[in-house]
């Protein structure tokens, strides 16, 4: 017989020998530690790996909703065009995390033809047709074309017309210093879960 096997046989029969209360309170001890180590566990995964966040506003229909919580992570995150990311803007509202989709990062250049509502990137238009709500067509204050700095990338709002975004000066290019994490599902409500594209 191994002599892992001897210590837990050896440590069942030392608590068959215990009285009925000291037996409780050693299972109330081991229960505790589990517990505590499970606590500790969770508070360090919510901490530095992943997030919660909850959806405030209409800016990402009809990809996101009001009072979905989202699973975000910035474990080994490079922003790439495509993604929904949280953010935080200082000159917008440093107090608040934003929701939006990279367009383009830095080195490309974004154009909006805002007649047609169409978004160009790099002098391509963007097919969007998977994740936006209605073409581009307010304009907020930006001024194109403009080209994302270095260590920037370039966001907009899934629903065009009620997102502030990059469009408006005050958020402008976002620093992807001040990105929070990418998000990968929408976790609740359950019954609405899914991978977020």
């Amino acid at each position: 017989m191994s002599k892992a096997k001897m210590t837990k046989a050896e440590e069942k029969a030392e608590r068959e020998a215990l009285s009925p209360g000291e037996r409780s309170r050693r299972e109330l001890y081991d229960w505790l530690q589990s517990l505590m180590a499970a606590l500790i566990f969770c508070v360090l995964l919510f901490s530095f790996v992943i997030r919660l966040i909850d959806v405030s506003g209409p800016s990402m229909n009809p990809t996101l909703y009001e009072g979905n919580k989202l699973l975000v992570s910035d474990l080994f995150y490079k922003p790439k065009a495509g993604d929904v990311v949280i953010f935080k803007s200082d000159n917008y509202d440093p107090n608040k995390a934003l929701v939006k989709r990279v367009v383009a990062t830095e080195g490309q250049e974004v154009n909006i033809d805002f007649e047609n509502g169409i978004v160009y990137v790099d002098g391509e238009p963007l097919d969007e047709s998977a994740y936006v709500a209605e073409p581009t067509y307010s304009k907020l204050d930006f001024i194109g074309p403009k080209t994302v700095p270095e260590g920037c990338v370039f966001v907009l709002g899934d629903n065009r017309n009620s997102s502030r975004d990059s469009r408006y000066s005050q958020i402008g290019m976002v620093d992807e210093r001040m990105i929070l994490g990418k998000v990968y599902a929408v976790v609740y409500p359950f019954s609405e879960f899914k991978w977020v594209r």
